[in-house]
């Protein structure tokens, strides 16, 4: 039996914000081999994540809020957002969805909008590392310059139809 505490979530959230990346997993399946792939991915707002897809290991992504509060985007292929969707387990405003599931072959980015959000996110096993995402040539490397003003251009973006 897998037990995650409260206390577990708040220091993964302290490793996502003391990370270089603004964001840390844990896993909660024990190896890449189980046929359910399930973790923890803390995510802090200066986090980005690339736009990406799972095409070439064609598997769905489902995407739970277990904390705080995620923009999700969906894009076409020349990067222009198709849909634009929250995430959140706080109250019942009906912008806000409970869960996701994305299509292996939907571009689509993830960004927090408060600190201290964590997602479950939950795949089809088995995971090979060797083709975990496919990202998208449209959008900037995240260790580029561009990276930064493209996360901000997504976060204003997010922030002005909630």
């Amino acid at each position: 039996m897998r037990i995650v505490t409260n206390l577990e979530l708040n220091d993964l959230s302290r490793k996502a914000n003391s990370s270089t990346r603004r964001r840390q997993h844990l896993n909660i399946h024990e190896n890449y081999s189980e046929p359910c792939q399930r973790l923890l991915n803390a995510i802090e707002p200066e986090s980005y994540i690339r736009p990406h897809r799972h095409q070439t290991d064609p598997k769905n992504e489902m995407l739970v809020p277990i904390n705080g509060l995620f923009a999700i985007f969906i894009f076409n292929d020349f990067g222009e957002i198709l849909d634009l969707m929250y995430l959140s387990q706080k109250g019942n405003n009906i912008k806000f969805s409970k869960i996701v599931e994305i299509p292996s072959y939907r571009w689509h980015t993830v960004i927090a909008l408060e600190k201290e959000s964590v997602l479950l996110e939950i795949k089809a096993g088995p995971f090979n590392p060797e083709f975990p995402k496919d990202f998208a040539s449209w959008a900037p490397n995240e260790s580029s310059k561009e990276a930064a003003a493209y996360l901000k251009q997504l976060f204003i973006t997010a922030k002005n139809y909630l």
